[in-house]
């Protein structure tokens, strides 16, 4: 006969044992949809994006991509977090809500940055070592946009 105490701990080691490879899957779909993210803001701009980054080491570049990063995050926690309780069901709607989410944002934000005039390309391919004031705009633009998306998943 078992214990209350044995079947407690029964109990608490499978649900770390599932609680723990759940976290291990939607941070596998979360890596994928920062992948995809990332390179939905690259085609998103003309030219190579890593090139800015890491040889030019611009920082309006490096500030849009931090703050496409973050709207990308948003979205991607609100999916996780509106997936309910059965694994498989959250995966496959964390992934598509993810998904969908990262192409509504790269929309949304080119139409952004046309609509108020302001070029993702000329402050990517800024020469001067300094951070714009227009970099800071779309970046706050872009993780609310991000932000919007993600509670429209919910």
């Amino acid at each position: 006969m078992t214990t209350l105490a044995q079947a407690a701990d029964d109990n608490l080691g499978q649900f770390l044992l599932e609680g723990t490879g759940a976290l291990l899957a939607y941070a596998a779909v979360g890596l994928v949809l920062f992948v995809i993210g990332f390179y939905m803001t690259d085609w998103a701009v003309p030219g190579r994006l890593i090139t800015v980054l890491r040889e030019h080491r611009n920082p309006n570049a490096t500030l849009l991509v931090c703050a496409s990063t973050v709207g990308v995050g948003l979205i991607v926690a609100v999916s996780i977090f509106a997936s309910g309780g059965d694994l498989l069901e959250g995966l496959a709607r964390t992934a598509v809500f993810g998904l969908v989410g990262i192409v509504a944002q790269t929309v949304a934000t080119m139409v952004f940055d046309r609509l108020v005039g302001i070029s993702f390309k000329e402050l990517a391919d800024d020469a001067e070592d300094r951070l714009e004031p227009a970099a800071i705009l779309l970046a706050v633009a872009n993780i609310m946009i991000g932000f919007v998306v993600a509670v429209a998943v919910y």
